[in-house]
């Protein structure tokens, strides 16, 4: 485990970003306190799966109909 100070990590980050990637775990501190670990990103996409949640998912049998006091607010009149 490496640990460094945000200044040493200020003035060393491409050497401590390049030690992440290698594997190496690397921990900033401040004031003898760890406060964050430098980390690879996850370049992992999550592929969505279509249909996932059919069955899941509910739509009001009114979703497309205003609420009668929005109309009258909005001034929308029905023919």
């Amino acid at each position: 485990m490496i640990v460094r100070t945000i200044t040493e990590a200020k003035a060393q980050l491409s050497r401590l970003v390049a030690r992440a990637l290698a594997g190496d775990e690397v921990v900033i501190s401040r004031a003898g306190t760890p406060v964050a670990r430098l980390v690879p990103y996850d370049f992992k996409r999550r592929v969505a799966t279509p249909g996932a949640l059919k069955g899941e998912i509910k739509t009001a049998k009114d979703f497309d109909e205003l609420p009668e006091d929005i109309t009258r607010a909005l001034g929308i009149v029905h023919k």
